[in-house]
């Protein structure tokens, strides 16, 4: 189980990491077994208002709609409906004839039928014209331009194989996509919060989505708009607190939305993507931290940038939303798991008093925090993408004094951090390595 002190780092870690690389807002939520252990919204909904986030607050989460549309299509194999060797043409008339057509559902739902990406002309994608409406999508993907690649050649990931994966359930169920949405997922988890595409009298609940600061001085915001015949690929909206609810409902033993038997295929890898670090199986994303296989996805929306993971073996779900186009969603919600293993491998001493030292302080040459992990004191740098990077053990000499007792080159291993504390207890000075460092409270 992730221990709580572990969990109140990486709380205040997230909010650190939103600050320094000026995000506006950033939305968490962790659950073990499907129960939420840690739940935070931390910034700005809209930045040039200075609306605070909230955690009812919704986001655009892009591709994680393809894992729900992937647990739609197995529910309807399970159902008799469908199966995955079944050619698209089968189930969408319009696509008879053309080079996809052979094209399985489990080609399209792994990524491996080599269908084009967007089309030739994906500018839907910077709001410069309407996302595909169904006629559209079927012609984009007819045309000869659509097959890229030859099928099982390798990994191509494609938004359009899955919206054609939508009319696909549409045909199978007789009704839209919204509706098997919510009869055959939403309505079972109770997911009150989640959608197949934002309605429009639910866009002021929405977290605002905003432009990079890679071009430009200042961020502004972008309007949130329908994704049409792609909703299958990218329109969802959630928050962190459904999302973590939907992915646990996959861990393994959980047979609410499919039998163990389909949870299996649905994580199963079909392709590495970036060597054994990360692959893809049937429309979710797997990343591996230390000796734990993580499965989940990832969105990128205009202005919103969403990650998901669970570990079946600690049966850990987080999900990090960021309200802008580079938002770190990735590295914001991997940092927990590499937290987690590093705090598991740790072998010196527990700390029984060790949350008297913790903190985060600052002097000229940046900013240290003494972080309390799983019972163990560390030095890590706040800083950095993976605050495991590097990890600095330390251990309790007396009441004001630590000890360094591993890490890397350069570290004054075996020398000692002395604290001044005020009567209150709180701190007020840490010395170590020769300087002093004061308590950091970032700039307003």
């Amino acid at each position: 189980m992730v221990a709580q002190d572990t969990l109140d780092y990486y709380r205040g870690w997230l909010d650190y990491r939103r600050w320094f690389l000026r995000i506006p807002g950033v939305q968490v939520c962790v659950a073990q077994d499907g129960t939420p252990r840690l739940s935070a919204a931390l910034g700005s909904a809209e930045e040039p208002a200075g609306t605070p986030l909230t955690e009812r607050h919704l986001f655009r989460i892009a591709s994680h709609s393809k894992t729900f549309t992937a647990v739609l299509v197995l529910r309807l194999v399970e159902q008799g409906r469908l199966r995955l060797d079944d050619p698209v043409a089968a189930h969408v008339p319009g696509l008879a004839g053309s080079a996809v057509a052979n094209t399985t559902l489990r080609e399209l739902l792994s990524h491996g039928g080599g269908v084009i990406r967007d089309s030739e002309d994906g500018d839907f994608w910077q709001l410069l014209r309407p996302y595909p409406d169904r006629d559209e999508l079927v012609r984009i993907a007819a045309e000869p331009s659509a097959s890229v690649l030859p099928r099982h050649e390798r990994f191509k990931y494609s938004n359009i194989a899955y919206g054609v994966l939508g009319l696909v359930i549409e045909q199978a169920t007789g009704g839209t996509y919204g509706e098997a949405v919510r009869k055959e997922i939403l309505e079972p988890l109770g997911l009150s919060d989640t959608g197949p595409e934002l309605l429009p009298e639910r866009r002021a609940e929405c977290a605002a989505g905003h432009s990079a600061l890679s071009y430009a001085t200042g961020r502004t915001v972008i309007d949130h708009v329908d994704t049409a015949a792609l909703g299958a690929a990218t329109g969802f909206f959630a928050t962190a607190t459904d999302l973590v609810s939907f992915y646990s409902a996959l861990l393994p033993g959980d047979e609410r939305l499919l039998d163990d038997d389909s949870l299996r295929q649905l994580r199963h890898r079909a392709w590495d993507v970036k060597q054994a670090e990360s692959g893809y199986a049937l429309g979710v994303s797997l990343n591996r931290v230390g000796e734990h296989e993580l499965f989940g996805h990832g969105g990128g929306f205009p202005g919103h940038i969403t990650r998901t993971l669970a570990c079946p073996k600690r049966r850990t779900v987080a999900s990090v939303l960021t309200n802008a186009i580079d938002g770190p969603a990735e590295p914001l919600v991997m940092a927990l798991f590499q937290l987690m293993d590093m705090a598991a491998a740790a072998t010196h001493q527990p700390a029984p008093d060790g949350a008297r030292f913790a903190g985060r302080f600052v002097n000229l040459w940046g900013v240290q925090d003494v972080a309390l992990l799983d019972g163990r004191l560390f030095a890590l740098s706040p800083t950095v993408a993976n605050p495991a990077d590097d990890p600095v053990a330390l251990e309790i000499i007396d009441d004001t004094t630590l000890k360094i007792v591993s890490g890397p080159g350069g570290v004054p291993i075996g020398e000692l951090i002395r604290y001044e504390f005020a009567p209150d207890g709180t701190i007020r000075s840490v010395r170590g390595g020769g300087m002093t460092m004061r308590p950091f409270e970032p700039p307003a």
